[in-house]
């Protein structure tokens, strides 16, 4: 079967030098990128990032929220636009492809159309979403969701930092990001996010794209385990209500339980607390955090009423007390079947091995996927790894998921 040409081609040399490029702000000595948001060093790769945005051509607006949307003319100015876009923060010791990756797949996309002189009807928007990754804030992916009508603006700009000496909006001012557009409240034709996986699927499927259906649903507890302190020395094991080994016996049972439950759910304590953290007093008090995702909301909401008895099971037990809270929940994003199946319609015209993927992070596009059609393009990373220096990603398979992207947000828009 003859493959369809391309609508245009992209440079995959050229998107890989400006991701380089882009990492060398902030870049970290394990390799990795450490670009927090509304840092100096965010404000370095934003005005980077715009300078590259009017070499081509593209119209820039800041809105309130700090986004930052670049757009391409299309041949109806009235138009809904066709959006992609991703985010250019990161984690403290995060990878050079993570978010920064969907932005300049984005701004590749524009070049490439520039280069081969295409006119769309509708017009194109990228956007670089303002803290995507919640690192210095109370939450992420805020800004998108203010523009998606999840949030209020004033919720947004209002957000404290974790140390409560500032704002997101007094940092955006700080920075000169502080824009006047309005954030959303207009149309947007359909959203697509290029993205790396952040998981082993494709990479051990040998695939070098895969069409998202949508993103797991996330449920987040915190667990303060209770006891009693004592002497090292002098209490005996029997007599002993330790919450540390209460703690681990729970958290050790919740592993089990993912484990054993099918399809499974991703299950994680990343945090834990020890109290008097004394290396000759037994515990006294221990707090841990569960963060429990899967796609299906209802089999993620009979997870937690076994992950919650589970718990409170294993303090009775041992004579401990217990507090469960739940602190946050996400339900899971089904993203639009015509944007999916876009993907895998593209992919097939491209001759690329596209597999079916699910998410199981939460990205800027959940957010949009209120407000607008909406589909992700993952492309492998290797090892499954990201939030950390080590994440990578083949030049290649970058270039594959940008041509991808190109096609699917033509397709949407029309050739004038």
């Amino acid at each position: 079967m003859a493959l369809s040409p391309p609508t245009a081609q992209v440079n995959g040399d050229r998107l890989w030098h400006s991701l380089l490029e882009m990492a060398k702000i902030g870049a970290t000595p394990g390799g990795g990128v450490g670009r927090i948001a509304l840092t100096d060093l965010d404000r370095a790769g934003r005005d980077l990032f715009a300078r590259w945005c009017r070499e081509a051509g593209l119209e820039l607006r800041v809105d309130r929220m700090g986004n930052m949307i670049a757009r391409r003319p299309g041949a109806d100015g009235m138009a809904a636009p066709v959006m992609t876009g991703s985010h250019l923060d990161s984690q403290p010791l995060g990878g050079r492809f993570d978010g920064a990756y969907g932005v300049l797949a984005g701004l590749e996309v524009m070049r490439a159309l520039n280069d081969a002189g295409v006119a769309t009807c509708a017009p194109l928007e990228l956007v670089n979403w303002t803290d995507e990754e919640g690192v210095r804030f109370a939450a992420g992916v805020v800004a998108s969701g203010v523009f998606a009508g999840r949030f209020d603006l004033d919720y947004g700009l209002n957000l404290p930092d974790r140390a409560g000496t500032t704002t997101m909006g007094a940092e955006l001012a700080r920075i000169g990001y502080a824009g006047d557009a309005p954030c959303g409240g207009y149309s947007v034709a359909a959203f697509f996010e290029a993205h790396i996986e952040q998981g082993p699927v494709l990479e051990q499927a040998g695939l070098p794209v895969g069409a998202v259906l949508g993103a797991q649903g996330q449920r987040c507890f915190a667990v303060v385990v209770t006891g009693e302190e004592g002497h090292a020395g002098t209490l005996p094991m029997r007599l002993r209500r330790d919450a540390l080994v209460g703690a681990t016996r729970m958290i050790d049972g919740l592993n089990r339980l993912a484990l054993a439950t099918d399809p499974p759910p991703v299950l994680t304590t990343g945090y834990l607390q020890v109290q008097p953290n004394s290396r000759n007093t037994v515990p006294g008090k221990a707090t841990f955090s569960i963060d429990l995702r899967h796609p299906d909301d209802a089999m993620l909401a009979n997870l937690a009423g076994k992950v919650e008895t589970l718990c409170r099971e294993a303090a009775a037990r041992d004579g401990l007390d217990i507090k469960f809270q739940e602190t946050s929940a996400r339900p899971a994003i089904a993203f639009d079947p015509d944007c999916i199946e876009a993907v895998r319609r593209a992919a097939k015209r491209l001759g690329l091995g596209c597999g079916d993927v699910h998410s199981g992070a939460g990205h800027d596009a959940c957010n949009l996927a209120r407000a607008t059609p909406t589909g992700m393009i993952f492309v492998p990373c290797e090892g499954g790894i990201s939030h950390n220096e080590r994440e990578a990603a083949r030049p290649e398979d970058l270039a594959a998921g940008c041509q991808l992207l190109l096609e699917v947000m033509v397709e949407r828009a029309g050739i004038a």
